[in-house]
């Protein structure tokens, strides 16, 4: 997407494709930003994903038409005093010209277009209230989309959810830089006092690349934390490190990377036995990733090989059959073994389970797969994620009806010999190809010595 040319075809094309499917007009918004605390400190403006698929920039304040293969852009030009402080920038007819809309228009003109046009919600208050009002109906974010909405969502989602070249190609960009931050993270470690500092070697990495994180950077002591985005705990000798950091390009698309690394460089005896454990666990799934093999079947292999591993460690006793038909696995590995990755890290899931779930299906009741992101039959141009784990979550091991329910078919005791491994992952992402798969963040290390060779 690097020339005026490639980008307009890039476009036209994805605007054929979307006009197959539907035949209405739809309109997309980009969004606006949000102040901090006063009206000229403002968040980092982020365009919302739909409107970037179709029209390539990260324009704020804009709205796009789509019809057949036309394109109309509504937007207003800068005003002239913000040349004081933004310097000059791009027209309306130039930003037009770049994506090759048909038609630039002021802002003022865009209600007179919209009549039976279709829309997804932007996030934002003020834009989607905009869209409710000029629409009028109500346009909600964290819904489902009805009607027309709704035949549009889907239309969306048959084509985001298989990349085209183009795609791929800011994908790879997005895995290499990540890659190169995790590296920077490992090696920054031996010198680093509190996590912040490991933080702050890998988001220099993406931010020399002028790049963002593509999501709020974990990197914790604390990895059973799955979220954790606090940045101050000292690392000891003893600790593992957690790190679930992604780039995203300057067009948007995203890349999520996981690795888990001593602070001292080597693994204690009883974190590599689990490490082990969880990477068994990655590459069996990553082995079976090919066309056609359900989604969630690879989740359920990935509780098959650590309630294999468990058993084998003395931590959980029974049949690894029966206890993953118990959910038993799920004390250690909670959440699902990954989800589509895109132009959002966690790719539509503004859609809620439209773009993770093939029609009919719905999710699980059941511990563990209740969190499964994804389901669906894999299919070539796929990009997902592989990122098994174990955690010592202590709400969850510490819960009296847990201990009760599972009294014999946990060893406490053993477990309690594991006491330094809060929590381990490990994640990859893996492109569905026609023969198999492709791992595009493969160059990164995950084998235990690999590991402790970069840290040291």
């Amino acid at each position: 997407m690097a020339n005026l040319t490639s980008l307009s075809e890039i476009l036209l094309s994805r605007r054929q494709k979307l006009a197959e499917l539907i035949d209405f007009p739809v309109v997309l918004w980009s969004g606006s930003t949000t102040s901090r605390n006063f009206p000229a400190n403002l968040f980092p403006f982020r365009a919302n994903s739909h409107f970037l698929y179709f029209a390539g920039i990260p324009q704020e304040n804009a709205v796009i038409r789509l019809e057949g293969s036309n394109l109309q852009l509504f937007m207003d030009d800068p005003h002239p005093s913000s040349t004081l402080w933004h310097g000059e920038t791009p027209s309306r007819e130039e930003i037009a010209a770049k994506i090759g809309a048909d038609d630039a228009r002021p802002m003022s003109e865009l209600k007179d277009f919209l009549a039976d046009a279709a829309t997804i919600a932007v996030q934002d208050a003020p834009t989607w209230t905009q869209q409710s009002q000029l629409l009028d109906r109500w346009i909600l974010p964290r819904q489902l989309p009805q009607g027309i909405d709704l035949d549009l969502a889907k239309a969306i989602v048959s084509l985001r959810i298989i990349h085209d070249e183009s795609a791929l190609m800011e994908l790879r960009k997005s895995s290499a830089v990540s890659i190169e931050a995790h590296k920077a993270g490992m090696s920054a470690t031996k010198k680093a006092a509190v996590e912040a500092e490991i933080r702050a070697a890998m988001e220099a990495v993406i931010m020399g690349h002028n790049m963002t994180t593509a999501y709020a950077s974990i990197v914790t002591i604390h990895g059973e934390i799955l979220h954790n985005i606090h940045y101050h705990h000292s690392l000891q000798p003893g600790d593992l490190l957690l790190a679930d950091v992604g780039a995203e390009t300057e067009s948007g698309w995203a890349a999520d990377i996981t690795r888990t690394w001593p602070v001292s460089g080597t693994f204690s005896s009883t974190q590599r036995d689990i490490y082990d454990i969880v990477l068994a666990a990655h590459d069996t799934c990553i082995e079976n990733i090919a066309p056609g093999m359900e989604y969630r079947d690879i989740h359920l292999i990935a509780a098959m090989v650590i309630a294999e591993g468990l058993v084998d460690l003395g931590i959980l006793r029974g049949k690894p059959e029966d206890l993953v038909k118990m959910d038993l696995h799920a004390l250690f590995f909670p959440h699902g073994i990954g989800h589509l990755l895109g132009l959002d890290v966690h790719d539509m899931e503004d859609l809620g389970d439209l773009a993770g779930y093939e029609e009919g299906r719905t999710r699980s009741d059941r511990f563990g797969l209740g969190s499964l992101r994804l389901n669906r039959s894999l299919q070539p141009g796929m990009l997902v994620t592989i990122e098994p784990g174990f955690y010592q979550v202590p709400t969850i091991l510490n819960n009296p009806k847990t201990r009760n329910q599972y009294q014999y078919l946990v060893n406490w005791e053993r477990l309690e010999q594991f006491a330094d491994v809060r929590g381990i992952r490990i994640e990859d992402d893996v492109l569905v190809t026609e023969e198999g798969c492709e791992v595009l963040t493969a160059t990164l290390p995950t084998q235990a010595e690999e590991i402790e060779s970069l840290v040291s």
